[in-house]
């Protein structure tokens, strides 16, 4: 009778010891996963391309093709800082405009230019200029967030950069809209168009991407202090 009894007991420890071996494999199978999980969650995130991230970013632009082929080139600048893919943008844009006002401003000198054709190309190249001003003054107020602290000095140097560039872009299309008439001539009109129309396509994805920047990086209000 003994003996049952101690057979009895020496099975239920056995299946005791069976059953606390087996939780604790599967709790250590499941500490594996979610460990090798998580590893390869942070690990796409950290060995993520710049390229790679510029081509994310750029979904957000009107134009991300043109927005990869102006971008891909500084890649290793950008890294994945979005403030400096914001920065980068504004950058080739503003030497985009620069390069464009040069150029039209070529055309005032070619000879056998209409009156009304000259004072055209004139109004364009004010345009441009306004264009360079404000984007040139977009690119320093960007410069200055390293020196900003709390949500309202953030929002209102972004405020100011988002402005800029958007009024950099009605100066690019206001210059369009002045070769709108038929009395240019259709190499000269097509001639501009296709610079400035570059400019105004650049500089477009050059504010969605401070736009982009702006709405991602506002800090908290949590972290002002009143």
């Amino acid at each position: 009778m003994d003996l049952i009894v101690k057979n009895k007991k020496s099975y239920q420890l056995l299946s005791l010891g069976d059953m606390a071996r087996v939780l604790g494999l599967s709790f250590l199978l499941l500490c594996f996963v979610l460990h090798r999980a998580g590893m390869a969650e942070s690990g796409d995130a950290r060995h993520s391309s710049p390229t790679a991230f510029i081509k994310s970013s750029c979904k957000a632009t009107r134009y991300p093709a043109l927005c990869v082929h102006c971008l891909s080139g500084y890649a290793s600048a950008i890294r994945q800082n979005e403030r400096q893919l914001a920065q980068t943008a504004l950058s080739v844009s503003l030497a985009r405009a620069r390069s464009a006002a040069a150029f039209v401003a070529k055309i005032t000198k070619v000879r056998g230019i209409k009156a009304r054709e000259h004072q055209g190309v004139k109004d364009c190249i004010e345009n441009l200029g306004d264009s360079v001003d404000r984007l040139s003054q977009s690119l320093q107020e960007l410069g200055r967030l390293g020196r900003a602290g709390g949500r309202r000095d953030f929002m209102w140097h972004m405020s100011n950069v988002q402005t800029w560039v958007s009024a950099a872009l009605t100066d690019d299309n206001t210059c369009l809209d002045g070769f709108a008439g038929r009395v240019f001539d259709g190499n000269v009109k097509a001639t501009i168009q296709r610079r400035v129309n570059n400019v105004a396509q650049v500089t477009s994805n050059a504010l969605a991407l401070a736009n982009r920047f702006a709405s991602r990086h506002r800090p908290s209000m949590a972290a002002e202090k009143p």
